[in-house]
């Protein structure tokens, strides 16, 4: 198995649970989800999600986890930047994911031609995270 890059995102107030099932309902594919209460964790703590995984159809790999804020500092929407890129054949799901992120969320750039000769664009979805959305130009490498 060769090494994978994939982002790991801890979301806010107990809502990482929400936010897989959201990505899930515009990426697709499988999840899993493992909460502290699966770990021994008593109390409230016990129903967030300690760690949650997106498997998607496409090949992506996202992770998302709680923040409680005795165990992890967490600035909301600046913390990380998630970054979709495909071909042109690739397009027309890319377009669909951006369209599903933004739902709730706030458009940054909408996604148009670039002046690289991509197509581009940015949001920021309803969770305060960053998306980025590329679509290399025909002959450009995604």
């Amino acid at each position: 198995m060769a090494a994978r890059l994939n982002p790991y995102v801890n979301v806010l107030d107990g809502q990482a649970r929400e936010a897989l099932e959201f990505y899930q309902s515009v990426l697709g594919g499988e999840l899993t989800v493992m909460t502290f209460g699966d770990m021994g964790t008593q109390g409230d703590l016990a129903i967030q999600v300690m760690h949650g995984q997106l498997e998607t159809p496409a090949g992506f790999t996202l992770m998302v986890a709680d923040a409680p804020p005795e165990m992890v500092q967490v600035t909301r929407g600046n913390n990380v930047s998630i970054s979709l890129s495909g071909t042109s054949e690739d397009g027309e799901a890319l377009r669909g994911y951006f369209a599903g992120l933004s739902d709730g969320g706030q458009v940054v750039q909408a996604l148009e031609p670039a002046p690289w000769g991509d197509e581009f664009g940015a949001l920021v979805d309803k969770f305060g995270i960053n998306w980025l959305v590329n679509i290399a130009g025909d002959g450009a490498p995604a």
